[in-house]
Protein backbone atom coordinates (compact mmCIF):
# COMPACT_ATOMS: atom_id res chain seq x y z
CA UNK A 1 0.00 0.00 0.00
CA UNK A 2 1.71 3.15 -1.36
CA UNK A 3 1.38 6.37 0.97
CA UNK A 4 1.51 10.00 -0.83
CA UNK A 5 1.34 13.09 0.47
CA UNK A 6 -0.10 16.14 -1.15
CA UNK A 7 -1.27 19.85 -1.64
CA UNK A 8 -4.67 20.32 -3.62
CA UNK A 9 -5.39 24.01 -4.15
CA UNK A 10 -8.40 25.57 -5.54
CA UNK A 11 -7.90 29.48 -6.60
CA UNK A 12 -10.37 32.26 -6.42
CA UNK A 13 -13.63 29.90 -5.19
CA UNK A 14 -16.44 32.24 -5.80
CA UNK A 15 -20.75 31.79 -5.53
CA UNK A 16 -20.74 28.87 -6.93
CA UNK A 17 -19.68 25.37 -5.26
CA UNK A 18 -16.52 24.30 -6.79
CA UNK A 19 -14.72 21.03 -6.32
CA UNK A 20 -11.72 21.12 -4.50
CA UNK A 21 -10.43 17.20 -4.39
CA UNK A 22 -12.51 14.03 -5.47
CA UNK A 23 -11.07 10.51 -3.94
CA UNK A 24 -9.48 8.76 -6.75
CA UNK A 25 -11.06 5.34 -6.95
CA UNK A 26 -9.15 2.15 -5.34
CA UNK A 27 -8.10 5.26 -2.51
CA UNK A 28 -8.87 6.27 0.78
CA UNK A 29 -7.58 9.97 1.67
CA UNK A 30 -6.68 11.40 5.34
CA UNK A 31 -7.17 15.13 5.32
CA UNK A 32 -4.44 16.67 7.81
CA UNK A 33 -5.23 20.27 7.03
CA UNK A 34 -7.24 23.12 5.15
CA UNK A 35 -6.40 26.82 4.68
CA UNK A 36 -8.96 29.16 3.67
CA UNK A 37 -7.48 32.82 2.22
CA UNK A 38 -9.73 36.02 1.66
CA UNK A 39 -7.94 37.15 -1.58
CA UNK A 40 -10.84 40.06 -2.07
CA UNK A 41 -11.15 43.66 -0.40
CA UNK A 42 -13.68 42.66 2.20
CA UNK A 43 -14.93 40.29 4.51
CA UNK A 44 -16.35 36.97 3.41
CA UNK A 45 -18.24 33.89 4.35
CA UNK A 46 -17.53 30.36 3.69
CA UNK A 47 -18.72 27.18 3.72
CA UNK A 48 -16.58 23.82 3.37
CA UNK A 49 -18.57 20.21 2.79
CA UNK A 50 -18.04 16.71 1.85
CA UNK A 51 -20.22 15.16 -0.94
CA UNK A 52 -21.12 11.80 -0.88
CA UNK A 53 -22.20 8.73 -3.32
CA UNK A 54 -23.56 6.81 -0.65
CA UNK A 55 -24.82 8.59 2.09
CA UNK A 56 -25.59 12.13 2.97
CA UNK A 57 -23.68 15.04 2.04
CA UNK A 58 -22.74 17.37 5.25
CA UNK A 59 -20.84 20.83 5.89
CA UNK A 60 -17.64 21.33 7.73
CA UNK A 61 -18.09 25.09 7.44
CA UNK A 62 -21.67 26.84 6.34
CA UNK A 63 -20.98 30.52 6.52
CA UNK A 64 -17.92 31.48 8.59
CA UNK A 65 -16.41 35.10 7.96
CA UNK A 66 -12.90 35.25 7.25
CA UNK A 67 -11.97 39.01 7.11
CA UNK A 68 -10.15 41.19 4.61
CA UNK A 69 -6.49 39.69 4.17
CA UNK A 70 -7.02 36.80 6.44
CA UNK A 71 -6.96 33.18 5.95
CA UNK A 72 -8.63 30.67 8.46
CA UNK A 73 -7.02 27.22 9.07
CA UNK A 74 -9.78 24.58 9.39
CA UNK A 75 -8.45 21.48 10.81
CA UNK A 76 -7.35 22.31 14.12
CA UNK A 77 -5.19 19.14 14.76
CA UNK A 78 -7.89 16.69 13.93
CA UNK A 79 -7.90 14.72 10.84
CA UNK A 80 -10.76 13.79 8.57
CA UNK A 81 -10.83 10.87 6.43
CA UNK A 82 -12.39 10.61 2.83
CA UNK A 83 -13.04 7.33 1.18
CA UNK A 84 -13.25 6.67 -3.04
CA UNK A 85 -14.93 9.10 -4.78
CA UNK A 86 -15.98 11.65 -1.63
CA UNK A 87 -15.64 15.39 -2.91
CA UNK A 88 -14.15 18.07 -1.04
CA UNK A 89 -16.32 21.20 -1.83
CA UNK A 90 -15.58 24.91 -1.41
CA UNK A 91 -17.87 28.33 -1.86
CA UNK A 92 -17.90 31.76 -0.42
CA UNK A 93 -20.62 34.69 -0.73
CA UNK A 94 -18.38 36.67 -2.44
CA UNK A 95 -16.85 35.95 -6.24
CA UNK A 96 -13.14 34.91 -6.64
CA UNK A 97 -12.28 36.21 -3.08
CA UNK A 98 -11.08 32.53 -1.63
CA UNK A 99 -8.23 30.48 -1.99
CA UNK A 100 -8.06 26.76 -0.82
CA UNK A 101 -5.28 24.76 -0.20
CA UNK A 102 -5.53 21.51 1.64
CA UNK A 103 -2.90 19.21 2.67
CA UNK A 104 -3.59 14.97 2.16
CA UNK A 105 -2.66 11.63 2.65
CA UNK A 106 -3.18 9.20 -0.15
CA UNK A 107 -3.39 5.88 0.79
CA UNK A 108 -3.65 3.60 -2.43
Amino acid sequence: MANTFKLKTKASVGVTTENVYVVPAATTTTVIGITLANRSGSSINVGIGVTRATTDDVNLLKTVPIPQGSSLEVMGGNKLVLETTDTLTAISDVASSLDVSVSILELT
